[in-house]
């Protein structure tokens, strides 16, 4: 899952970040609201964290153009302002979530799986044939049985389970596995693929990666 952290407190942002990081997460950072418009413009995220007050635009304005331009990403803003006339006045702009500073990172955390949970469906179990991939409790079974995986391979497996017979490009995985700062080899995408096929493939008569020659790869039951 790929999340944008706006804020203009780079201590705040950067630790946020690191923390999103050791979940897993993908996270993309920037400290100004025109930066923040030009991220969420660019690339597909799941999520966005938005810190009203930013130099250059503030996170309500950002939200409202995000909306504007038919953009429908889940966005929590942070605000260090308790007043009813901010919440009132992000949710208006089309916000989905609101918190206050000073907060408990683990609160954070809880929120954007609910936003993304709310903005996916109802469950954060997904699964396809007989593999159940589990996102809050990040177990990955197949015909029962528990299968390892490292956070990046867990990673890019969730992207491709949520997006299940879609075919996915090579930069569409990299910009919702990977973060912009990444700039690791050139066939790292198919080393993973090939891990994941050797974990979930070997051996079963019903094989759910697939290639799709000049366009991707997709998660789908074909014998």
């Amino acid at each position: 899952m790929r999340i944008l952290i706006a804020e203009d407190d780079r201590l705040t942002a950067d630790t946020l970040a690191k923390r999103l990081k050791e979940e897993h997460y993908a996270a993309d950072v920037c400290y100004n609201g025109t930066d923040a418009l030009d991220y969420l413009l660019s690339a597909d995220y799941d999520v966005a964290v938005l810190d009203i007050m930013m130099p250059g635009m503030d996170g309500i304005e950002v939200l409202r153009r995000l909306r504007e331009a038919g953009r429908h990403t889940p966005v929590l803003l942070l605000t260090a302002r308790d007043a009813v006339s901010d919440r009132v006045n992000g949710l208006n702009a089309g916000a989905d979530d609101y918190l206050v500073k000073p907060f408990a990172y683990e609160e954070l955390s809880a929120r954007l799986r609910v936003l993304t949970r709310r903005s996916k469906q109802t469950s954060n179990r997904f699964s396809i044939a007989d593999l159940i991939v589990d996102c809050d409790t990040r177990t990955v079974t197949r015909a029962g049985k528990n299968i390892a995986l490292t956070s990046r391979e867990f990673a890019l497996l969730e992207y491709m389970i949520r997006n299940k017979g879609h075919v996915l490009s090579r930069s569409q995985i990299t910009e919702h596995v990977w973060s912009y700062e990444y700039e690791g080899a050139s066939n790292m995408i198919d080393v993973y693929i090939r891990n994941l096929r050797r974990k979930i493939d070997d051996g079963r008569d019903v094989r759910l990666i697939h290639t799709v020659r000049y366009a991707g790869y997709v998660l789908r039951e074909e014998a």
